[in-house]
């Protein structure tokens, strides 16, 4: 289909059968594992990148990976790269371009694994010892001349657009670009675009507008085939989201949930001690001072009780006199992990603080969509190494479980970073029933520590945890209010 301001229309697609993507109400899919795949391909000069940039900001989504043939062009070799200063080197043939390498990136990106790009210079000819790691995208622009050239590209794309520019125009923008940002002189650029670009685009870059869903005529200039291949991408984002949400909400409704049947959830015991500090953070005229205080003891028992989890210990003997037999005692062997999301899981940093003489701590960024109520992974900032580190353990932290939906992010994507499920301990302070009912559901394994734990809502019969009745529904149990009454900002 070609677009163009009388015959363009937003409805060119068919809907995603957006039910197939979630059929196991038993197993989660983070959004980085099923990304919106858009390719965009043209002439060089045409105005791809440009409209790539511009679908990047009215997307406005987080997690948007734009994977630019530029950086998958293949190594040369001295002689090749003589050629290339000479202008007689041929870029913009197929061949030129590592399409194996960046098919495999997508694949990568779409396993939820780790993906290391290549930073190509083009003053030099080559690759630059940089590399750019990627993890995780919920929407992928794969732009490039060939970006609609191999089949196995082809098929993973969601959209494939091609910006049909006239080459006249292409070859105006190509100087400028090449002149004034890539090094080149005029003769120099010229000798390419008559030797290899104009004759390549012939051969083996404009049958490839045929693979094309879209078709723009004269690019960046044809503002309303854009706005409504915008608007087009923009609902079938929209629809993904809304069956992430209803597969969420889904999971943990079928189970019989009993909290004997689970060993590796813990919730406080009821005594004089927690009662009293929840008394006292539960009530409304509580001072920021000393809610502060009384969070961080109550922290303070749900990480040692998350410590009580830990089994990997030897033994030592420790000589404390030397008339006596030493002391058998114990030594922890993990390595010890903590993440927090942020900011509510924040709150447990003055604790950890004071209970670890040193300890690594990453964050997570995880904030709902404001239109859409879907849980986005907005920044993942884990310490080094943690992928290839032994015998550890990670305490993940929120002050609070909801809905349940960013704890199941924060423990996929430590998933994705090849940490077991019996190798995470999460800990939250106030939990709803159905968003533990959900985190056991997708992750049975992983062990969890809880303050106080709310009921889904059978008023005939409350369980010895909760004997004050408090159901998910309660305002305590369904708003956020920890980090904003802790740090003092709404």
């Amino acid at each position: 289909m070609t677009c163009s301001e009388s015959d363009v229309s937003s409805e060119s697609h068919s809907e995603p059968n957006t039910e197939g993507y979630f059929k196991d109400k038993t197993k989660y899919i983070p959004p980085w594992t099923e990304p919106y795949i858009i390719g965009i391909a043209g002439n060089s000069g045409s105005g791809k990148t440009s409209i790539s940039q511009q679908i990047i900001r009215e997307l406005n989504q987080p997690w948007t990976v734009l994977l630019s043939f530029d950086n998958f062009y293949r190594p040369l070799t001295k002689e090749q790269s003589a050629k290339a200063f000479a202008n007689e080197w041929d870029f913009d043939t197929p061949d030129s371009l590592d399409l194996d390498a960046l098919y495999d990136t997508v694949k990568k990106l779409k396993q939820g694994e780790k993906a290391r790009i290549p930073v190509y210079s083009f003053e030099l000819h080559g690759r630059t010892d940089k590399v750019t790691t990627i993890y995780g995208a919920n929407v992928i622009i794969i732009e490039g001349l060939y970006a609609l050239y191999d089949k196995r590209l082809l098929d993973l794309m969601d959209i494939k657009i091609y910006v049909d520019t006239d080459l006249d125009i292409c070859l105006a923008r190509r100087l400028t670009r090449d002149i004034l940002y890539r090094g080149r002189d005029l003769q120099g650029a010229m000798k390419q675009w008559e030797t290899f670009v104009k004759p390549n685009a012939v051969r083996y870059l404009n049958p490839t507008m045929n693979n094309a869903d879209l078709v723009i005529p004269r690019g960046l200039d044809n503002v309303v085939a854009i706005d409504l291949m915008i608007g087009h991408i923009k609902k079938q984002l929209g629809l993904k989201s809304l069956a992430h949400i209803r597969h969420l909400k889904a999971l943990g409704q079928d189970i019989e949930f009993d909290i004997h049947r689970y060993p590796n959830l813990k919730v406080l015991p009821i005594n004089n001690q927690t009662m009293g500090i929840n008394s006292i953070l539960f009530n409304k005229n509580t001072l920021m001072s000393d809610f502060i205080f009384y969070f961080d003891r109550m922290a303070t028992l749900i990480i040692e009780a998350a410590l009580d989890q830990l089994t990997n210990y030897q033994s030592v003997d420790i000589q404390t006199d030397p008339n006596f037999p030493p002391f058998k005692g114990l030594q922890q062997r993990d390595n010890l992990i903590a993440v927090t999301v942020i900011r509510s899981g924040d709150c447990f940093v003055t604790s950890l603080k004071r209970t670890f003489l040193e300890i690594p701590i990453g964050k997570l960024l995880i904030q709902s969509d404001s239109l859409t109520g879907e849980p986005q992974l907005h920044q993942e900032r884990l310490p080094r190494g943690i992928d290839n580190l032994k015998n550890k353990k990670i305490l993940l932290f929120d002050a609070q479980i909801i809905s349940g939906a960013a704890a199941i992010m924060a423990i996929q994507v430590l998933i994705d970073h090849k940490i077991g499920e019996t190798d995470i301990i999460f800990c939250s302070y106030l939990s709803t029933e159905i968003g533990l009912r959900r985190i056991l559901r997708v992750f049975p394994r992983v062990k969890i520590v809880v303050g106080k734990l709310s009921s889904l809502g059978d008023t005939s019969k409350f369980p010895k945890y909760n004997p004050e009745q408090f159901i998910d529904s309660n305002w305590h149990f369904k708003n956020r209010f920890i980090d904003s009454l802790y740090f003092g900002a709404k």
